[in-house]
């Protein structure tokens, strides 16, 4: 069996930023050759790609699409249909070329809807097609989406109505498409998205204090937070969750990370924490790497938040909880976890639970479960497993 993980062309693999689902497709892969599994990712030509072992056959695209894009207009969607078209072609190169038995594993609605349009049906039926649903829009209740879902996500509609494989990161989704869109219950397979244990570890006391002395975080107490900065990630609703607390603790910190898809959320933010004489508590650190880089910031906290409205999984709480930390996580989210976070529901709730996490009375310690059950290398296993099933 050869699998090809399709990665989105959002960003170039390995993803230099928090783009989750191009670090699913990297550290899949990865795990694939860890368990010999044969797999090749697919991805974007890119001008800055960093320097890796991993596989990729680049599928070319005009020069002014090959550079980083970050943003979220007009050009970024021009440049997922540009990619998508190339990408067709690509394929359909591929799988005449080869007798092997072929899975094309897809992650993004724009590539698998291209490639069903302008494959011949004769072509796609040499291949399995598997398509892993990362959208968080449909971990929301129907009646929230069911306009929107109509109208801007009718490409991926057709896409989970054609592929021969469907993954979903939650139960709700799998509702949804079972009985309200009418897909078959068959093809639809919950999986789980992993984290690398081995990057995203405890660190040793001296390493942390050498950590948090370089950036100036020395007798400080630190709340963490991961994510692409906007209203949905609620990064100005954890500010104002931590505002008296943070009057009454000087030595506490709200640091975010993520880069910023909302430039006038973000100035929000800047506004509140200077309205509210907090700005020396609030530190925004910019958009990190994935893997050492944030690795570290997970080994600066003493606690981790995450207190999106809306996510279909989590990778964030995966990390930190696999860095050693306890999380806090709204009681509107769903993760196959059964440590390392807690729940909260109120301000109230949510201060005391951090309280008690930063004062060393709340511990809950969830790396053991991540490391036997979440382990990148365990998740490849099971998506070889139901490749080959099907």
């Amino acid at each position: 069996m050869k699998i090809f993980e399709i990665g989105t062309g959002y960003t170039p693999i390995p993803a230099k930023m928090g783009a989750a689902t191009e670090i699913v497709v990297e550290q899949l892969t990865r795990s694939f050759m860890n368990i010999g599994q044969d797999a090749t990712i697919i991805d974007i030509k890119a001008q800055n790609r960093e320097k890796t072992d991993l596989p990729i056959i680049e599928v070319s695209v005009p020069k002014i699409f090959t550079k980083t894009d970050v943003s979220l207009g007009v050009m970024h969607k021009l440049k997922r249909v540009v990619y998508s078209l190339s990408l067709s072609k690509t394929l359909k190169d591929i799988i005449k070329k080869s007798d092997e038995n072929i899975v094309l594993h897809f992650h993004n609605q724009y590539n698998l809807y291209f490639f069903l349009k302008l494959v011949p049906k004769k072509l796609r039926e040499k291949v399995k097609i598997a398509y892993t649903v990362h959208s968080y829009i449909w971990g929301a209740h129907w009646n929230d989406i069911k306009d929107t879902v109509k109208k801007r996500y009718f490409q991926e509609i057709f896409c989970v109505k054609n592929a021969d494989t469907v993954f979903v990161l939650n139960e709700i989704t799998t509702d949804h498409f079972v009985t309200k869109l009418g897909i078959d219950k068959n093809k639809i397979k919950k999986i789980i998205n992993g984290v690398n244990t081995k990057t995203y570890a405890p660190k040793s006391a001296d390493a942390i204090a050498r950590l948090k002395k370089a950036n100036n975080l020395e007798n400080m107490r630190v709340v963490f937070q991961v994510g692409s900065v906007c209203d949905r990630k609620n990064q100005l609703g954890t500010a104002k969750m931590l505002c008296e607390y943070l009057k009454e603790n000087k030595d506490v910190v709200f640091m975010y990370a993520g880069g910023i898809i909302d430039s006038d959320y973000f100035e929000q933010i800047k506004a509140f924490a200077k309205e509210n004489a907090i700005e020396n508590q609030i530190r925004y650190v910019g958009e990190l790497s994935p893997g050492e880089e944030l690795s570290d910031f997970y080994a600066m906290s003493d606690c981790s938040v995450f207190s999106s409205s809306l996510e279909s999984f989590g990778l964030v709480v995966l990390e930190a909880i696999s860095s050693g930390k306890t999380v806090v996580v709204a009681d509107k989210l769903m993760f196959n976890l059964d440590t390392g976070y807690e729940v909260y529901s109120t301000k109230e709730e949510f201060v005391d639970k951090v309280d008690a996490i930063l004062c060393g009375t709340l511990i809950n310690d969830g790396r053991q479960e991540v490391v036997e059950k979440y382990d990148w290398d365990v998740v490849a296993k099971e998506h070889a497993e139901l490749f080959a099933n099907k």
